[in-house]
């Protein structure tokens, strides 16, 4: 596969060329599954379309958004993962149709040490994912749940490039550890104050949301 167009702005043609030389081409579509937590950890995903969303599971079944994985980019948790030999501790799953390129847990190891554009990329998608995480727990201890869920359905639209939504009230409340009671009225009241439509398993979000 040629990465040239996606990543010669990011990486130094030399890189590029082992990127090509070494990495598995992957077609996943909506809701495929990446990455499980236990499971150790072989591959670091390089998405070029498509968008990852990346969660964590409490004991009860209680799902927290992370953040997403957008085009051009890694998943932090699992660069921190793979460098310290750990099982995966957070669900990757395609948001869309994705495609990726999976690199080769010993290649990166080289890499950090021969490719500088390499080892910032790390760095910075590190310092990226911990500044999305951070904001995900101010979200938790600070926020009330209504705000909560207009970032939600902001970032949402964000990683899709989209205004229109397709989950359901019910895979909302998972995801912001709530009831689908309490989205459902939340969500009830934001399409009475004209932000948003809503439609089976689908919502629209109006203009100046």
């Amino acid at each position: 596969m040629k990465i040239d167009s996606f990543f010669n702005t990011v990486f130094e043609p030399a890189l590029i060329q082992e990127i090509e030389n070494n990495s598995i081409a992957m077609s996943l579509k909506a809701d495929d599954p990446i990455l499980q937590p236990g499971q150790l950890i072989k591959h670091i995903p390089l998405i070029l379309s498509g968008t990852v969303k990346v969660t964590r599971t409490d004991e009860d079944g209680r799902e927290l958004l992370l953040y997403y994985v957008n085009p051009l980019e890694s998943c932090a948790m699992t660069l921190s993962c793979c460098m310290q030999q750990h099982e995966s501790e957070i669900s990757a799953v395609a948001e869309d149709d994705v495609e990726l390129l999976a690199v080769p847990l010993q290649i990166m190891d080289q890499w950090i040490l021969k490719f500088p554009s390499w080892r910032i990329f790390v760095m910075k998608t590190m310092q990226q994912r911990f500044n999305e995480m951070l904001k995900a727990i101010d979200q938790l201890a600070f926020q009330k749940l209504d705000e909560r869920l207009v970032n939600f359905l902001r970032e949402k639209s964000k990683a899709t490039n989209s205004s229109l939504i397709n989950l359901s009230h019910e895979q909302i409340a998972t995801q912001l550890a709530s009831s689908r009671v309490v989205v459902s009225r939340l969500l009830k009241a934001l399409e009475n104050d004209k932000k948003i439509l809503l439609y089976r398993h689908q919502i629209k979000l109006l203009k100046g949301f």
